[in-house]
């Protein structure tokens, strides 16, 4: 048979170097907040692991982006016994083992820098996602049932479980599911139908869980409605569960089917029937949709890592492959219009590092016992504020960077469309932009909360000092006292007004605090580098808009209309 060889120009794809090495904004965020003892003992360990993120993980990760290393359900075995068997690629584990070994998640509970032990274990966690086929969604999930227990404080569940969910030993580390989503309760987890019985000291559950992420886990924390309580999520309760017996069979459950979805196809997510499934309960027989708020504490954060992350990927690849693409009488890179679509990347990659970051911040200033009122107080609404503003920017960075690519990011085999199709899911995890929305406005009802945030933005603009830092830290403040005052107004216009501009009332939130920490950021790095690179960043960021806000009401009446696709009576018309 001929073979017919292929001649011509063939192009360069885009390569990872070093990703700690290459990483000016994590090096910089770094050095800024972290005591000099501090960063010169955690360097190590964040820079082999970012270069275990532009080898071996990054193989793996690629590998099993192939179908052929998608997870598989093998419901019987060959004698016909129902084995429900998850398999997973020998990659997989893998990752795991880096995951477990380099301490992913037992760096936050190991506390060996106090206060800074969080900010250690999520940068940690910022250089491995990108390269960990979505391995970091165990793990989000890992940390947050860890912390969870903890909370509780159930001795004989902490001495049982919390070792292992934070071991660096791969043999004994085990991870945890969360198993919240129903048919009938999405976002509104109080319609949750699993039904729990009593059984002397233990728990049986009966139901369906329409949603479990990484099915292979070993235990999991759920909801369910112990007999005799009433509806809502009031009459929820918390429950631990271990996957699998002492003989390694299936707890009572069955594995429906494993999801086919857009995208984190290599983690396993299935539909699961439980059957009689044997649990202990965790906390009180009720207000399971509030006990179980630790978990999404931690998994709302790691999802705002997780974004800022892969922004950084999408950025990096492009910028390397701007480098190579010749077009136009020359390099990519080379060319304005292009190069404004880098800066854009950079600006919403350093905007979302910073914002996730400072909750990491809070997150061990609260675990070490040291943070101040404000402190907590402002943590209850930076979380669902950061993880809501870094989900939106993910995907709006995601698909940037794969048009910087052209037709080459619309390739599977370039493993570049995993960058979109993974980011899409970081506005719908752990709750959707709208549904955070509305837990902001929640946390503003409770309290001062809104007035320590409001110091957050006033803190870290007030380390700008220098003229062009100081302009985008006063901006940012303005934007900030504008959405208080736009909150009274809209107290003032009543409940649907404010429901209606609760999304823009949080992003306007969200992108004053960010501008504000780019500022002290810039600060930093003009004090400390006499580098004008920080300064650009924030002033690029602002110069987008910082306040989205509109007068309470306005388009209210017309939404409603266009919503359910009614006629509307135009009052000048």
């Amino acid at each position: 048979m001929d073979t017919v060889e292929s001649t011509g120009f063939f192009q360069d794809p885009p390569r990872l170097r070093d990703e700690w090495e290459d990483d000016l904004a994590i090096q910089r965020y770094l050095e800024r907040v972290l005591p000099a003892e501090v960063h010169a003992e955690v360097v190590p360990s964040l820079a082999e692991m970012g270069r275990l993120a532009a080898t071996d993980l990054k193989t793996w990760s690629d590998a099993m982006d192939d179908p052929a290393h998608e997870p598989r359900l093998r419901p019987f075995d060959a004698w016909g016994n129902r084995i429900d068997e998850v398999e997973t690629s020998p990659y997989w584990d893998r990752i795991a083992e880096v995951a477990h070994e380099h301490g992913v998640v037992a760096t936050g509970y190991e506390r060996a820098h106090g206060e800074h032990s969080r900010v250690h274990q999520f940068a940690l966690a910022y250089l491995f996602n990108p390269s960990s086929a979505l391995y970091s969604c165990p793990l989000a999930m890992t940390d947050g049932a860890a912390k969870t227990l903890l909370v509780h404080g159930d001795r004989d569940l902490i001495e049982r479980a919390v070792p292992r969910l934070t071991s660096r030993d791969p043999r004994n580390a085990w991870t945890s599911g969360q198993w919240m989503t129903e048919r009938a309760g999405g976002s509104d987890v109080g319609r949750s139908e699993t039904v729990a019985h009593a059984e002397g000291p233990l728990w049986r559950l009966s139901g369906t869980k329409w949603f479990t992420s990484a099915v292979t886990a070993d235990m999991a924390l759920t909801l369910a409605r112990p007999e005799g309580n009433g509806p809502g999520g009031r009459g929820l309760a918390m429950f631990y569960v271990e996957v699998r017996d002492e003989r390694g069979a299936l707890n009572n459950l069955r594995v429906l089917r494993l999801k086919s979805k857009l995208g984190t196809r290599q983690m396993p997510t299935a539909e699961l029937a439980l059957d009689g499934t044997v649990a202990q309960l965790v906390g009180p027989p009720a207000d399971g949709t509030r006990n179980i708020t630790p978990m999404l504490t931690i998994t709302r954060l790691w999802n705002a890592v997780t974004a800022a992350s892969g922004l950084r990927r999408g950025l990096a690849l492009a910028r390397d492959y701007a480098r190579r693409r010749e077009a136009f009488d020359g390099a990519l890179v080379d060319l304005p219009l292009h190069q404004a679509t880098l800066a854009w990347l950079r600006t919403q990659h350093e905007a979302s590092l910073q914002l996730s970051f400072r909750a990491a911040e809070l997150l061990g200033r609260d675990e070490a016992g040291v943070a101040t009122e404000r402190e907590l107080l402002a943590l209850r609404l930076l979380l669902p504020i950061t993880k809501l503003t870094t989900g939106k920017q993910g995907i709006a960075g995601a698909s940037e960077a794969l048009e910087a690519f052209g037709g080459a990011g619309y390739i599977e085999d370039t493993h570049l469309p995993q960058l979109l199709r993974d980011a899409q899911v970081l506005p719908i995890w752990e709750g959707t932009t709208n549904v955070l929305s509305l837990d902001v406005l929640r946390a503003i009802n409770s309290g001062d909360v809104l007035a320590a945030y409001l110091e957050e933005v006033r803190h870290a603009a007030m380390q700008a000092t220098s003229a062009p830092v100081a302009t985008v830290g006063k901006l940012a403040v303005d934007a900030a006292d504008h959405a208080a005052s736009w909150l009274q107004q809209a107290a003032d216009a009543g409940p649907a007004a404010l429901q209606h501009g609760a999304r823009r009332l949080s992003l306007t939130l969200g992108r004053s605090l960010q501008a504000a920490l780019l500022a002290a950021q810039a600060q930093h790095d003009l004090d400390r580098h006499g580098d004008g690179r920080g300064v650009a960043v924030a002033q690029r960021f602002a110069s987008e808009g910082l306040d989205l806000l509109e007068a309470p009401g306005t388009h209210l009446r017309e939404d409603a209309a266009l919503a359910r696709d009614v006629a509307l009576e135009i009052a000048d018309a």
